[in-house]
């Protein structure tokens, strides 16, 4: 007979980890009330003060949601830097975000420029160049560790990303768990923001 109570093996594990934060999102209430609060501690961060150039991401589906927060980022007198997924290579590429308006709804339904922006020389923006990183992600431990939605863009991008640039996720306290499993390609933040906690990581050490 059978041995059907075996261990998951890593990749059910991150599978069902997924699933069931995606749910926990799905269902969390009040999102653009706690997803203010949440962005409003990531602005007092002291990281945040200083740098000079930002990368925020776009929200998309259940995700914190930053749209709300974002014009009082541009307002701010930084550099404000989003991402979006170049389709046919599925990596990121970066976009100097000047005005909510030079936005459009792209792949996977998310706000991205332009497409008449994107190749601008002026609007392009290398990872080196940035100074504070905000991520997003499906879940998140009390390690720092990150569960992104298992294609990697992230993962890739944030590889670039100078060391001496903290890397802040926003999530919701539902994402959080006390430990999810990694691989040697994943990242760790350096801060986990949510509603309640601020999560302290291990980050790229």
């Amino acid at each position: 007979m059978s041995d059907t109570t075996q261990p998951f093996n890593e990749q059910t594990r991150k599978a069902v980890l997924r699933d069931l934060a995606r749910k926990n999102r799905v269902a969390q209430k009040n999102k653009d009330e706690l997803s203010r609060t949440i962005c409003a501690k990531f602005l007092a961060l002291p990281a945040s003060r200083d740098a000079k150039t930002v990368m925020w991401y776009v929200d998309a589906g259940s995700e914190v949601r930053t749209r709300h927060t974002l014009p009082e980022a541009l307002a701010s007198g930084k550099r404000i830097v989003v991402p979006w997924c170049v389709v046919e290579t599925n990596e990121l590429e970066l976009f100097l975000l000047e005005d909510m308006s030079e936005l459009i709804e792209g792949a996977y339904k998310i706000l991205e420029p332009k497409p008449e922006l994107r190749e601008l020389p002026t609007k392009k923006v290398k990872a080196e160049e940035l100074d504070l990183v905000m991520v997003p992600g499906t879940a998140f431990d009390l390690r720092g560790a990150r569960m992104g939605q298992g294609k990697g863009y992230y993962d890739r991008l944030l590889a670039t990303a100078r060391p001496d640039a903290p890397l802040v996720a926003l999530a919701f306290d539902c994402q959080i768990f006390d430990e999810i499993p990694v691989a040697p390609h994943d990242v760790f933040m350096d801060l986990v923001l949510t509603e309640s906690r601020m999560i302290e990581g291990k980050g790229r050490k």
